[in-house]
């Protein structure tokens, strides 16, 4: 939620930040107008209010000398009841007021690029050295900085699909006939690998000063609602039906909810986080998109890194963030390139996001594997957690990053770790110390 003191005395950053989103002022114009008439009322309620209180000392001293005070008590009445139903009025126009509040996006900040769609993100870096099929290289070098590394090959990488249901490795047929599209069961070495990326990310972040959290895999709809724009998302959220709970679609929204409402010392903070759990999401706006395989799908485990800070902190950490994730996919040897998301492209809460977007050879396409994410205070505020300064509580900054999301990363390591010559899948180096194998073969 944003800083109602900063929209008022500025309200021409808003507008503009919402040109920048190719969104139409409506919310704002909806502010304006509700805010005025609620100073209008409120202004009228204070005026009768020191009308009755006027009337109520002349009642006083006429009662003192014994004189009547029938005619003026008639009008404390009536005054009285004006007043009621002008603070029902009030009351009304104050709780569409922060409704609408609540539907204002997050300021952008200058360093993202304004453009619309996510053909136009900015492309910040590019880090590896990609094996590219040569029908590829025309889209390899478009989508990268000038002299990036990369190795032309005459052979295509299999499909994750097919290659992993040869091996053996998972059952999407089966997942399909018990649950539905876009689940799947993993079996065998894949399972290995997979526990081995989570225990392997979860030993990473700790090495960096993360505190290590398991949260709730559900949320209330108070807390799901203050940590994150449910109007917009609930489309993307499951509702566990006759409860109020909703499964979390990412352990950024538990790990934040985790704090709300709560007063911290300045000592406390930063707070290094990193969340793991499964993250379940209906992916209602991806009909036709990956429908094979398990690139995106309804089910999958994610650990996330979240941070609590000082506002002047926060955009350090977006890079602190950010380098993690990166270091992370390089220790793997991983090829990606980052981008600048662009504003037409950013949620509501962000700032500022950052994607890795990793090289997938079978695909022959850079496809996002992290986001991070720079809130400002605008989570904060809507979870109402602050800290004790020397001016005062503040407002926290939250920020959010992807370590890893296992499936995704799956895919990764099947389309450039596979063998041409023995149709096997190498395991990282860094991985093999968790799995205790370096290959998956049939």
């Amino acid at each position: 939620m944003i800083d109602v003191k900063l929209l008022r005395e500025h309200k021409e950053l808003f507008y503009d930040s919402c040109r920048k989103r190719f969104m139409e002022p409506a919310s704002l114009d909806r502010f304006f107008a509700l805010d005025e008439a609620w100073r209008q009322k409120l202004k009228a309620v204070n005026d009768l209010k020191h009308h009755k209180n006027e009337i109520s000392i002349r009642i006083a001293d006429l009662v003192k000398s014994r004189s009547d005070a029938s005619d003026l008590k008639k009008d404390v009445r009536e005054l009285g009841e004006s007043i009621e139903k002008l603070e029902t009025e009030l009351s009304s126009i104050d709780k569409e007021r922060n409704e609408v509040v609540r539907s204002i996006p997050n300021l952008v900040h200058e360093s993202v690029p304004v453009c619309k769609g996510d053909e136009n993100n900015a492309v910040v870096r590019y880090i590896g050295n990609a094996v590219v099929h040569e029908d590829d290289v025309k889209y390899f070098k478009e989508s990268t900085p000038d002299g990036s590394l990369f190795t032309i090959t005459k052979n295509r990488a299999v499909s994750h699909v097919d290659l992993l249901e040869k091996l053996g490795l998972i059952d999407m047929a089966r997942a399909g006939k018990a649950a539905g599209a876009r689940f799947y069961y993993l079996k065998n070495r894949l399972v290995k690998l997979e526990m081995a990326l989570m225990n392997y990310a979860v030993d990473f972040l700790s090495e960096r000063g993360f505190t290590v959290v398991e949260p709730p895999f559900m949320l209330n709809y108070a807390s799901m609602n203050a940590v994150t724009d449910l109007e917009t998302f609930k489309d993307a959220l499951y509702k566990i039906e006759g409860e109020d709970l909703y499964l979390i679609a990412t352990a950024e929204h538990p790990i934040g909810a985790m704090l709300k409402d709560e007063i911290l010392e300045e000592s406390e903070l930063p707070l290094r986080l990193a969340g793991i759990s499964p993250c379940f999401r209906k992916e209602a706006g991806a009909h036709g998109k990956d429908t094979k395989g398990i690139f995106r799908v309804h089910q999958f485990n994610k650990i996330e890194q979240f941070v609590f800070c000082k506002p002047e902190h926060s955009w350090d950490f977006l890079e602190e963030l950010l380098k993690n994730a990166e270091d992370f996919c390089s220790s793997l040897g991983i090829a990606y390139r980052v981008v600048n998301i662009c504003s037409g492209e950013l949620s509501v809460l962000n700032a500022k996001k950052y994607d890795i977007e990793a090289w997938f050879p079978a695909q022959g396409k850079f496809r996002e594997v992290v986001s991070a994410s720079n809130n400002t205070d605008y989570q904060g505020r809507s979870l109402n957690i602050r800290y004790r300064s020397k001016n005062g509580n503040q407002i926290v900054n939250t920020l959010n990053s992807t370590e890893v999301a296992t499936t995704r990363m799956l895919v990764a390591i099947t389309e450039n770790f596979q063998q041409q010559d023995n149709g096997g899948i190498s395991i990282p180096k860094a991985l093999v110390p968790y799995t205790g194998f370096d290959f998956i073969s049939s």
